[in-house]
């Protein structure tokens, strides 16, 4: 498995719901930890895996691997609130950046590795990045958020690099 990019269409792709957390689940989760710590990201969605199931994993104190690992399998934003804007980038959108306008403050409900309920308050990076991370899980990626002609110019430079590859 590695970190699928853009213009990959499992991106797109709106993400199943685990029904069953299963040992395929435990290894999925085992996988994506490995990956986005290799890459110095502080989260993940499982497309980005190239699987389509509600699975998304973060932690924010990547500099310490392991330490912090968050796992939020069919994660639901209860309440959203407060706007902020961050300039994000994405495992999945390489050599990109864009200031994306997100809620400032989450709540949201899903379970963890276990299956067992769980709830968090989320603010700042950490409701940023949970917020990023549920946009791929619905087939959105950054570039959907930003304006026309940035979207445009990443796509032309990407579609440039493939030609050029082949």
């Amino acid at each position: 498995m590695n970190i699928r990019t853009y213009p990959d269409p499992i991106l797109k792709k709106k993400a199943e719901p685990v029904v069953n957390i299963d040992g395929n689940i435990q290894r999925l989760i085992e996988t994506m930890s490995k990956l986005m710590y290799q890459a110095s990201g502080i989260g993940l969605a499982a497309n980005q895996v190239g699987v389509a199931k509600r699975v998304i994993i973060f932690d924010l104190n990547y500099r310490e691997k392991g330490t912090d690992l968050t796992v939020l399998i069919n994660p639901t934003i209860v309440l959203a609130q407060d706007k902020i804007v961050f300039e994000e980038a994405c495992l999945s959108v390489p050599d990109f950046r864009g200031k994306i306008s997100r809620n400032r403050y989450l709540e949201v409900r899903g379970f963890d590795r276990h299956g067992k309920p769980i709830d968090i308050d989320a603010e700042d990076l950490t409701a940023i990045c949970i917020q990023h991370e549920i946009d791929h899980l619905n087939g959105t990626l950054i570039l959907d958020r930003v304006s026309h002609l940035k979207r445009n110019l990443y796509k032309r430079r990407v579609e440039e690099l493939l030609r050029g590859a082949h």
